[in-house]
Order: C-alpha cells, then structure tokens, then sequence
C-alpha cells in the first residue's frame, strides 16, 4: 500500500497550546458522552414504565452489553494509540495498516457476539434468575442488541478513527445523532405510537441498534470525506498480522479490563438478586444514573489520549505532563460535582425511574454510600487512560483487575453474609481507595521509565 503525502504542516496536537488542545478536543467528546447518558437514562426510564420485571432484565441484559462495548471499545483504545502515535512519528503508512486491520476487527469482533446472541442469550438470563417474564423480556432484547450489534461495532471503530487524528467535533455528531434517535424512537417502539407496533423491552433494543446503525453510516462518511489524514481501502485490504499485534498490546489488556466490569456487575447481580429483585434493579438504575458524573470523564480521556500518545510518538514530554496534569483536575473536578448531586437529590434521581417506596428506601442510601467513591474515581480513571495512551495497558489491567475482582466482589460478599443490605454498597469506595492508591505508585513508574528519558 502506498503511504500518503506528509501534511505540510504538523497535527495540532504537536503544536496547539496545551489547555486549548485539550479542551477543544475533549469538549466535543463529553458533550456527546452526556447524550449517550441521557439516553442511557431515558431508555431505563421508559422501560421502568412497562413495570420493575422489565428494568431488572435489562438491568441483567447490562453485563453482556457491557462486554460487546469493552470489545468494541478496548479495540478502539488500540487503534488510537497506535495510530496517534505513528502520526506523531510521521509514519502515515503504519497509520493507514492501523485503521484498516482496526475496521477488520471490528467485522470479527461483531461476528462473535452475533453467535453468542443467537445460541446463548436466554441461557444468560437463566443463570441469573427463574423470574420467567424477566427470562422472556430480557431475552428478545439481548437477541435484538447482538444480533444488530455491527451497528455498535462499526460505530465505535469509526469514531476512533476520527479521534485519533484530532477530528472529535465530528464523533460529537456521530455520537449525538445516534443517541438522539435512540431517545426518540424509544417511546415510539416500546409502546406503539404512530403507527408502529408495541414491542415493549424488544422495542428498547430495536431503538438502541437502529440509533447505532444510523451512527455507524454517518462515521464512515465522515471519515472518508472529512479524515484525510489516513485513507480506507477496503478493496484491497488484507490482514497484517504485525499491526494486529500491535494494536491488541494496548487492546487487549483494555478490553479484559473492561470486561472485568461485566464480571463484577454479573457478580454483583447474584448477590443482590439474593435480597431482592428490586435491589437488582436499584443497581442497575445506579449504573445509569453513575453514566452522568463517569461519560463526561470518559469524554475528556478520549481527548487526552490521543494528545498524550502524539505528543510521547513526537517527543515533547512537557506537552504530555501538562496535558496529564489538566486531564486529572478536570476530571476530579466533573467527579465531584457528581458527588454533591448524588448526596443532595437521591430521591429524586431515583423518581426518574419511577421507583416505588421499597425502591425509594434501598436506593437512596445506596446512592449517598456508593458515590463516595466518585471523589477518588477522577484520578484512577485518567491514570488508567495514560498508561494505555503509554503502551502500559497491563498496568491499568492490574488496577482494574485488582479493584473489581479482588476487592470489590469479595468485600461485598462478605459484607452480604451480615443481611444488611446498606453495607454491600460500602464496597464501592473501599475498592476505589484501593484503586487510587496503585494508580499513584503505577503513575510514577511510568514517569521514570517512559516520560523522565524523554527530556534527554
């Protein structure tokens, strides 16, 4: 394949004055991670309107989902600090094998969750519970979420392409318009307006996928008209083992650490369910409600992460200090407005989902006890994101390995045998002091190996 010309005049990311780097390009990015938490909350919202059966189910459905998104997402986090960083070192034909085999996987990637929709999905919720109507809701919705899941899959590879060489405006479009049309097609489906037949849960999915699939188009058309620094052809593209390599080194630890999540929030699951249904559901609300104060910060890490990656390829460690150091104020300080929300208003948060008394009375103390961990999540979530940016994704694999499986699980297993369901909760920020701790230690280790030799 031939490389492509070399710009005249280098990305933005090397030369753009550090604050306004970031912010312009993390803006975008968390404006269109609030919407995709907006829809979060609405798709929950309505779906709680059908009764409490269908909100655990899809509560239940969540680790499964979680773990098409760590794929899709862990791949995406490869490919852009890869490609970031040959763009950084001018390579523009390693950056073009990336995007490829990227758009590759993603194929792959979807063709395996689509089998596991098929064949396994009421065997998931099975395992769970022997709720029979939360096995019938929830299993049309996952079948519908993976079954149409290249929507998800070509979306995110598609946005990541775009992020990666600075162009987060238009994955703010991207993200935006399918959110949009999840929001409004969720009433429309699930209860039938306008003509449309009343599909219930199935129609949340069915509005979730085609909000996908709506994004994914979009994407790719931006990218072929709009991303000139990399070029798609896909005619002529075959599988380059060397650059797969590559781009799961920092890959794969990102996607065990996000599947991980699933892990827990399976776990979890089966503790809770073992109180009640409604703590279930109460947690699965927390999950979407947490989406607010954590997609913002989310946001900003897919804006520093390509900085941080570009700036590391070029060699200009004070771009990458600083953009590390403004990436972790911002985000505690997101973390912390999130805090006050959660301890002031619970109730009313949990009245979105029209929640019942007994909901009312273990969710509210839920909410205050788990978002104590917000005020430490800030900087765990940022380190996480530069020792990926860095190529140290096993690092952020440990903490999170470390923080979900060693501690939080175990902790709130324990804490269940007492039958007091307020100190379950406890084990959110127990595990996140955990997690801050080893992200401290982990931070500075990275510094003397990776960023201190680059001032040399």
């Amino acid at each position: 394949m031939e490389s492509k010309v070399t710009p005249a005049k280098e990305n933005k990311m090397g030369v753009m004055p550090v604050n306004r780097l970031l912010v312009t390009m993390s803006i975008p990015m968390v404006i269109s991670m609030l919407v995709q938490a907006l829809y979060n909350v609405v798709d929950s919202m309505f779906v709680a309107q059908i009764n409490e059966n269908a909100l655990t189910a899809v509560s239940l459905a969540f680790p499964m989902q979680n773990l098409m998104i760590a794929v899709a997402t862990g791949t995406g986090v490869g490919v852009n600090a890869l490609l970031s960083k040959s763009l950084g070192q001018k390579n523009y034909e390693k950056a073009n094998f990336t995007a490829e085999n990227g758009v590759f996987l993603a194929v792959v990637s979807y063709v395996v969750f689509a089998v596991i929709g098929i064949f396994f999905s009421q065997l998931f919720f099975r395992v769970q519970t022997d709720v029979e109507e939360i096995i019938s809701y929830g299993t049309s919705y996952l079948m519908i979420c993976t079954i149409f899941s290249f929507g998800l899959f070509g979306q995110i590879i598609f946005e990541r392409l775009l992020q990666s060489t600075g162009k987060t405006f238009y994955t703010m479009i991207t993200q935006g318009t399918g959110a949009i049309l999840n929001i409004i097609f969720d009433p429309i489906l699930i209860f039938g307006y306008f003509g449309f037949p009343k599909m219930g849960v199935a129609g949340a999915a069915a509005a979730t996928v085609f909000g996908q699939i709506v994004a994914m188009i979009l994407a790719f058309y931006l990218n072929k008209t709009k991303n000139d620094e990399i070029q798609l052809k896909i005619k002529e593209f075959r599988p380059h083992l060397p650059t797969i390599r590559d781009i799961y080194a920092v890959g794969i630890p990102s996607i065990i650490m996000a599947s991980i999540g699933s892990v827990m929030t399976f776990g979890m699951n089966k503790i809770l369910i073992a109180f009640s249904t409604t703590a279930t559901a109460v947690f699965g609300v927390y999950f979407k409600l947490q989406s607010f104060a954590f997609m913002p910060v989310f946001g900003l890490n897919n804006g520093m992460v390509p900085i941080v990656a570009y700036n590391f390829g070029a060699k200009k460690p004070k771009r990458l200090i600083k953009t590390i150091k403004l990436s972790i104020a911002y985000a505690v300080g997101i973390m912390v407005i999130g805090f006050i929300i959660m301890q002031v208003i619970p109730d009313k948060l949990l009245l979105i989902f029209n929640a019942s008394d007994h909901m009312l009375d273990i969710g509210v103390p839920a909410l205050r006890i788990i978002s104590f961990s917000f005020l430490l999540a800030g900087f765990s979530v940022i380190c996480s994101s530069v020792f990926q940016a860095l190529s140290h994704g096993f690092l952020s694999l440990s903490v999170s390995l470390i923080r979900q499986l060693v501690v939080l699980l175990p902790v709130a297993f324990l804490f269940s045998l007492t039958g007091n369901l307020d100190l379950i909760w406890l084990a959110f920020p127990i595990a996140e002091l955990v997690s801050v701790t080893l992200c401290a230690i982990y931070l500075r280790h990275v510094y003397k190996k990776e960023i201190h030799p680059l001032y040399d």
